[in-house]
């Protein structure tokens, strides 16, 4: 399913905090059901990761990848239905770009999915509400460590209940900072642009760290255990969760160029308030791509 829209995304940046939601005690209202939903879909994926996997082939990969979707969306999908029944469901978990005007769902049923079938422990469950294509509340469930990261739109984010704070470092030479890929199968242009950024960075970093998938790097900087992530590509259901969790920490969420992020950006960006322009003035070194450019060439799940 695609959704193209003719409107520009509203743009959201530097804390949203800042930005006031007029439906901050409805949306607040949701989380208990909407962290319910992602711990619950999260428990039933546990038994179904593989501590050593046999494949022999990318379709064998695939397989497994497509089940453990399946597997998570049989509890997650009806529950968010149920707890908003008239908001729209994505159903392209790869899908980027604008929304339609109205409430959409925008999850992703195992996020780090490469992960969970490699029996590895980056996997988790994320679920969006997003109301005309602004991120208003979010729950990111991480069963192996038992982290549930939750935040609402303008009524901050926390993890377990304890409010998160971004690292207060003042230099990029001290940082920990992030990259990766947002799915198989991108251009060679944003693969370009990963291996150029990343190399800049080796150069103004202490330490650079490439992995997948972004929304787990991203509570790690809400959280302040990194402090700047960064991302050429803008799959939806991999950056709107941990954007909203940032934001709402206190962080900073824009485009390499510094500009206001929203889900038609070429880019994306979150770091510290104190890092902020730093990581800006070496990202933005780097040629943004292009709309055609940014188009996955495979590894899209048709129905």
């Amino acid at each position: 399913m695609s959704h193209e829209s003719s409107t520009p995304a509203p743009s959201w940046s530097s804390g949203g905090l800042h930005q006031p939601n007029p439906h901050l005690e409805q949306d607040r209202a949701l989380l208990p059901a909407l962290v319910a939903a992602v711990q619950e879909a999260g428990r039933t994926m546990v038994p179904l990761q593989l501590g050593r996997p046999d494949f022999e082939t990318r379709d064998d990969v695939v397989a497994a990848i497509y089940a453990n979707d399946d597997a998570s969306l049989a509890v997650l999908r009806p529950r968010l239905s149920a707890l908003r029944p008239h908001a729209g469901w994505v159903d392209d978990e790869l899908e980027g770009g604008v929304l339609p005007p109205g409430e959409w769902w925008v999850a992703d049923p195992v996020e780090g999915n490469i992960n969970h079938a490699h029996g590895l422990p980056d996997w988790g469950v994320t679920a969006t509400l997003v109301r005309d294509n602004v991120p208003v509340v979010t729950a990111i469930h991480l069963p192996l460590t038992d982290e549930t990261y939750s935040a609402v739109l303008g009524g901050g984010a926390d993890v377990n209940g304890a409010p998160l704070v971004p690292s207060a470092k003042r230099e990029l030479v001290s940082a920990l900072v992030g990259t990766g890929q947002a799915a198989p199968g991108e251009s060679a242009e944003v693969f370009d642009r990963i291996g150029t950024s990343t190399t800049l960075m080796l150069h103004h970093a202490m330490v650079l760290r490439v992995s997948v998938p972004a929304t787990l790097q991203l509570v790690q900087v809400a959280a302040g255990r990194m402090d700047v992530f960064w991302q050429f590509s803008q799959v939806r259901s991999g950056l709107l969760a941990g954007a909203l969790v940032v934001a709402e920490s206190g962080g900073v969420v824009s485009d390499t160029r510094g500009l206001p992020w929203s889900l038609d950006s070429p880019d994306f960006l979150a770091t510290t308030p104190r890092l902020h322009q730093a990581a800006v003035e070496v990202l933005s070194t780097v040629a943004q791509v292009s709309p055609d450019q940014r188009e996955l060439t495979h590894m899209r799940r048709t129905p």
